[in-house]
């Protein structure tokens, strides 16, 4: 973005001397909060219903969080071209509530019938397709709602967020499965996305620069749209090696987690509180960090902090597959909470960094650009969790993965990064 584009786009946004102060970034916060609790609910609802009601195999449940990310493969780049497009606000509710009636069809269908797993895997799989829609919208929209030095700590904030859904969500999770049984636990989830619809119907902010969509504007073709924003990823190797190094993270970490509650239950015996539980506090290292990265990046550089919550925590990951039975949940939770830190601290980053030196007119197609290739492979490895678990056994799976993690950071270790302290502007 040229320094006469930026100067325009933070003109058009009001100013705000604290993000506590911007009206409509505390609702998309606050919906956004409320929405991802769902999501973590459901996280851990749906491996447990479909391990314990439906008798699935560890490979069929991993086929059902391969089939939840799948569409990021087929739709996200689409969805970058409708993010630039339409309004972003009325795209995030419709997908909060097409969402909603997803989830709360499944306890529905098992009243009236009997639930099957191939209805499970429909309800995943479309929900997954908005999901995509909504959060290249959303990534979109953060950066037209508060100034450009404020996006670290406005990431950070919804970061937090996640985390302290991640830190409440599996535990509420399973309680309610314990409470009301798994498929009306989906209830739940459901109500979240309404919350979530209803925060962002009332975000009526005007457009700023880049984002009016009221004006008729000419209109590339669908190729050359999509081929804009993979060129501008390709024009700057910072964001070339976060792209590699999170594409790899992404593999892996969905390895683990299509077969971690199967390990959690089989292996370690734990009960189904325990799983969510467990979950929970792990993610209040994440949750931790979340609240002090803004203050993390001032003090040691952005760039520093990209590199060094990659490295770091990996060598804890190996207490995940270590976990005897019984009191080894205990290091199965601190391997999850080494990595709840460094998802934090690299995500607000990255993130940042991305929103930060992103055309408006382009940030849906870079965003999407981004998912496409990072959650892309999100599916395929769901799927290589299912297949090392039956090839290998879940310990040697999960030992196998927890590696692949950690090597991700060879990406940004062995990078330009290393030599700078703060991520350049543009």
């Amino acid at each position: 973005m040229t320094q006469q584009g930026t100067a325009l786009a933070e003109a058009d946004v009001p100013e705000h001397p604290s993000l506590w102060k911007n009206r409509h970034f505390l609702l998309l916060w606050s919906g956004q909060t409320v929405g991802e609790l769902g999501a973590r609910i459901t996280s851990v609802v749906v491996p447990l219903l479909a391990a314990s009601d439906l008798h699935a195999s560890a490979f069929q449940i991993s086929l059902l969080t391969s089939f939840a990310w799948l569409p990021y493969l087929f739709f996200s780049l689409p969805a970058g071209i409708l993010a630039d497009r339409l309004d972003h606000r009325k795209l995030m509710v419709a997908c909060d509530l097409g969402r909603m009636g997803l989830m709360a069809s499944v306890p529905l269908v098992a009243l009236g019938w009997e639930l099957k797993l191939w209805y499970l895997y429909v309800v995943v799989s479309v929900s997954g397709v908005l999901t995509v829609l909504f959060s290249v919208a959303y990534r979109a929209r953060l950066p037209v709602m508060v100034k450009a030095h404020q996006l670290t700590d406005s990431t950070a904030k919804l970061e937090t967020s996640r985390e302290f859904s991640e830190f409440i969500g599996p535990a509420l999770g399973g309680v309610l499965v314990g409470l009301v049984g798994a498929t009306r636990a989906f209830f739940s989830n459901g109500f979240a996305y309404f919350v979530s619809a209803v925060t962002l119907w009332f975000n009526r902010q005007a457009p700023t620069v880049g984002e009016d969509r009221t004006e008729p504007k000419e209109r590339l073709p669908l190729r050359k749209e999509v081929a804009e924003g993979l060129a501008f990823i390709r024009s700057r190797p910072v964001l070339r090696n976060i792209l590699a190094c999170s594409t790899t993270s992404n593999f892996f970490v969905m390895s683990v987690s299509s077969i971690g509650v199967t390990f959690m239950v089989r292996e370690l015996r734990a009960e189904s509180w325990t799983v969510g539980l467990v979950s929970s506090i792990s993610a209040v290292s994440g949750l931790t960090f979340g609240l002090v990265a803004n203050r993390v990046a001032q003090r040691i550089g952005t760039a520093r902090m990209i590199w060094l919550a990659m490295a770091v925590p990996g060598p804890l990951y190996l207490l995940m597959p270590m976990a005897p039975v019984g009191w080894g949940i205990v290091l199965y939770g601190c391997g999850l909470a080494a990595f709840s830190a460094n998802a934090v601290l690299y995500n607000v980053a990255a993130t940042s960094y991305r929103q930060r030196i992103t055309p408006p007119n382009l940030l849906g197609r870079v965003n999407a650009s981004f998912l496409w290739i990072c959650y892309g492979v999100i599916p395929l490895g769901a799927l290589t969790g299912g297949a090392l678990a039956t090839r290998f056994g879940l310990r040697g799976a999960l030992l196998i993965c927890v590696l692949g993690m950690w090597s991700a950071a060879v990406f940004v270790v062995f990078s330009p990064l290393r030599k700078m302290r703060d991520l350049p502007e543009a």
